[in-house]
């Protein structure tokens, strides 16, 4: 494990302590192996991948094997806390009852809505939606270039006359380029206008195919030379790598409509902040 995780780990112990873990609503799995007691109450695998869950970035990204032994306090450190507080009776406490009602709310909801939702989250649903999106979907057109950043208008027109007396565009990137992409003969890849800043985009899509920019173009981030290499319409993405994009999108409509038609089957009274009655719509 890196030297600095398990410090942070500990810093951040606290924060994940006081937080209440989500309900899976899957059947446990039967790989879930009892990972260490308190008083004689189980602490499972799974309550340390929730745990895991809960971490903020970028301590989220670490494999949790790297990170179990410091999970595993985390998870001991929450139990015993909340043994402790049975043992002084803090269950029958006012303010918890409240808010474990709350929370009792909150968890039905979600549950009541993922069950709805992922029942109804079909291949053949996303496919539907994934042919909506793409029908719908306006063509673009992405470009190739490269570039050579330099600190001064001075210098990028002195790479300029290199060009002009028959320098390699790559090689002298190499060479004189003082961004990211210098080492790799500043080679940006394909790219649609909005992803770069707009001086840098508007010179780079006036070019023709292999034309190169005769004079510099400033930026926010210094003075570049830029060379066309390719035009292209962008390809729409696969379904296979549109799937988080279809789900997440289906979960949002489907939920929508599931809650509109539960609004239909109760009566609610709506009232302003003072108490007193909203007056009708018309």
């Amino acid at each position: 494990m890196p030297k600095f995780v398990a410090p942070a780990l500990q810093a951040i112990g606290l924060a994940v302590l006081l937080t209440v873990s989500g309900i899976s609503t899957d059947a446990q799995a039967a790989g879930d192996p009892v990972v260490a007691t308190v008083n004689g109450t189980e602490i499972m695998l799974s309550d340390v991948q929730k745990a895991h869950q809960q971490l903020p970035d970028p301590y989220r990204g670490y494999p949790i094997n790297m990170i179990f032994g410091d999970l595993l306090n985390i998870v001991i450190d929450r139990r015993i806390a909340a043994v402790t507080a049975r043992e002084k009776g803090l269950q029958d406490d006012a303010e918890v009852k409240d808010t474990m009602a709350k929370l009792e709310e909150q968890v039905l909801q979600r549950v009541l809505l993922e069950r709805e939702i992922n029942g109804q989250i079909t291949e053949a649903a996303m496919r539907a939606s994934y042919d909506k999106m793409i029908a719908g979907a306006e063509t673009s057109e992405q470009i190739k270039a490269r570039h050579i950043l330099v600190d001064s208008e001075a210098e990028a027109k002195q790479v300029i006359e290199e060009l002009e007396g028959g320098a390699d565009f790559a090689e002298l990137a190499k060479k004189r380029s003082t961004g990211p992409s210098g080492p790799k003969g500043g080679d940006l890849g394909y790219f649609e206008k909005g992803q770069m800043v707009p001086e840098f985009s508007e010179a780079a899509y006036a070019l023709k195919t292999g034309d190169y920019t005769k004079t510099p173009v400033q930026t926010q981030f210094g003075w570049h030379v830029i060379k066309l290499e390719d035009r292209r319409t962008a390809e729409p993405p696969t379904f296979e790598a549109s799937q988080e994009q279809l789900k997440a999108q289906l979960s949002q409509e489907i939920g929508s409509v599931y809650v509109k038609g539960l609004r239909e089957t109760v009566t609610i009274e709506r009232f302003k902040m003072d108490g007193t009655p909203e007056e009708a719509k018309k």
